[in-house]
């Protein structure tokens, strides 16, 4: 299931409805709460109305379902990639599974399941308007022989409408932008236009 406007919750599976809107609803001042601290390293000191839509203009909701595979090695859950988002805050089970990609070649870290803690992944959004001083995370998700495995991934999103491009404040002193400014919905057009394969993407908005 995928949820992104709440004004579509009437199309929803009834028996998780009340539930992901509750989730979201918890979730909302968190999300901001986490991206306020990040903007501060970028001389953005709050998120005001006109920021809002730019960082967190809408929000996707997946809730992901991974059986178990009797043979792990010829399957994979989830292939390399990095998420479109500012920022995800993803929920999961214990099964674990979830792998990203290490600072030292291509070493992949396990990321070990904390109970009733959130894994927050930078996306490629944020690592855009940071001019790279913030990097999108690079993860996959590898099955598991005999046990299912659930998470709950919410994606914060700039608004279809927003253009993204490094924030004013990071170039101010002269600093070279990485990035040209491009509409959040064309990023989203060409993210989705292909099949899913690391950091590539981020190439629709370099210069």
């Amino acid at each position: 299931m995928v949820v992104i406007h709440k004004n579509d919750s009437n199309l929803w599976p009834p028996q998780t409805r009340n539930q992901v809107l509750e989730y979201q609803k918890w979730a909302t001042p968190l999300a901001k709460k986490l991206l306020e601290v990040l903007l501060k390293g970028l001389n953005v000191n709050e998120i005001d109305e006109s920021l809002e839509p730019l960082l967190m203009g809408t929000m996707a909701i997946n809730i992901n379902y991974y059986p178990p595979c009797p043979n792990p090695s010829i399957a994979i859950g989830f292939r390399r990639h990095c998420d479109m988002s500012c920022i995800t805050l993803l929920l999961q089970d214990d099964t674990g599974g979830l792998y990203v990609q290490g600072t030292k070649g291509d070493n992949w870290i396990h990321v070990n399941p904390i109970k009733g803690a959130l894994a927050v992944n930078i996306g490629n959004s944020l690592q855009i308007m940071s001019n790279d001083r913030y990097k999108s995370i690079e993860h996959c998700v590898a099955v598991d022989s005999s046990r299912a495995r659930i998470s709950v991934p919410l994606f914060v999103n700039p608004s279809p409408d927003s253009v993204i491009g490094p924030f004013p404040q990071i170039l101010k002193d002269g600093e070279k932008s990485m990035y040209k400014h491009v509409l959040f919905s064309d990023y989203w057009d060409h993210y989705f236009s292909k099949r899913p394969s690391g950091k590539a993407s981020l190439d629709f908005a370099k210069i």
